[in-house]
């Protein structure tokens, strides 16, 4: 039997949740309904703000936020709007308010402006869906263009394979690629041939010193995916890169070496050259070849331990 409350209400106990008529008072933090503390009219998703461009990639951050919390029922109609008579109007209305206010938040002003008026995050959604999401010719042709003419050039394989990969992203979220989900086999039919084109299409961007590989790859009888064609590219460049290093290292204790016999060579031509001019010198005084005035001892005087070749007459 469920207990009542002092003013005569019933009070149903489902969990941490309880319900009171006239009153919702939400504890559980599954429920849709559940607001956290620290959420607020201007709590932003996203880190980007839409502006006509990607809305593919906005989309997906938006769905994912939302689904975080559990709010992803008021963007796709799944959690209907009570009526207002209903106990738990208040509650739906106030997180509808706040799944609103965190949208206008991430679109920027002229689009803020033309869905400002929209009751329910539902209908700011559909709007957008509408306007930005349909898939159209412009669009699939910039993307189309850019994979065309989408090289390697200076980019190492990781960066290269993920600029790809995010524009076939965009386009499986603009244009939706229809197949039999049934047990004839018809989707693997269909996916093969896209796979294929796009291994392709990565394939022929590719720098010429991954050409050996590349054959290696499209004369294989059935072509694998992008991802192990990216896994065996990958492992070829890492092996590259620790040739290259070795090899450097190499190259640079050869040059150290070569340098410093350079330079001892120099320095002993300097040395005998040095000593060939000191040689032929020759001083006047004293009559000597080789002989040097800074070291004459008959100018500059003898030192007192120097020892006469010739004994003193007396």
């Amino acid at each position: 039997m469920a207990p009542s409350s002092d003013d005569g209400s019933t009070t149903v106990d489902r969990g941490n949740t309880f319900t009171r008529t006239g009153n919702t008072v939400l504890t559980d933090s599954s429920h849709p309904f559940y607001l956290h503390p620290s959420d607020s009219p201007g709590i932003v998703f996203v880190n980007s703000i839409f502006g006509r461009k990607s809305y593919g990639d906005w989309r997906r951050a938006i769905v994912i936020a939302l689904s975080a919390i559990n709010k992803i029922g008021f963007i796709d109609g799944s959690i209907k709007e009570p009526d207002s008579n209903s106990p738990s109007f208040k509650a739906w209305n106030r997180c509808n308010d706040m799944v609103i206010s965190s949208l206008l938040n991430s679109l920027s002003k002229d689009i803020v402006d033309s869905v400002l008026y929209s009751k329910t995050a539902m209908d700011i959604w559909t709007e957008l869906e509408a306007r930005f999401g349909q898939c159209n010719g412009a669009q699939l042709y910039r993307l189309q263009k850019e994979l065309s003419e989408m090289i390697q050039g200076s980019s190492d394989m990781a960066s290269y394979y993920t600029k790809m990969k995010k524009i076939w992203d965009e386009l499986d979220t603009t244009c939706v690629h229809y197949s039999c989900d049934c047990t004839c086999g018809g989707k693997a039919k269909t996916l093969k041939p896209l796979q294929d084109g796009r291994l392709i299409q990565f394939l022929i961007g590719l720098n010429e010193t991954y050409g050996a590989l590349r054959s290696s790859i499209l004369m294989l009888s059935s072509l694998p995916t992008v991802n192990q064609a990216y896994s065996l590219l990958i492992q070829d460049e890492t092996q590259r890169e620790i040739y290259i290093g070795v090899h450097s290292v190499e190259s640079a204790f050869m040059a150290s070496q070569q340098q410093f016999h350079s330079q001892k060579n120099r320095e002993g031509k300097f040395k005998g050259t040095l000593n060939a001019n000191k040689s032929n010198m020759f001083f006047n005084y004293c009559k000597k070849l080789g002989h040097t005035i800074d070291k004459c001892y008959r100018i500059v005087g003898f030192p007192p331990d120097f020892k006469f070749t010739k004994s003193k007459k007396y």
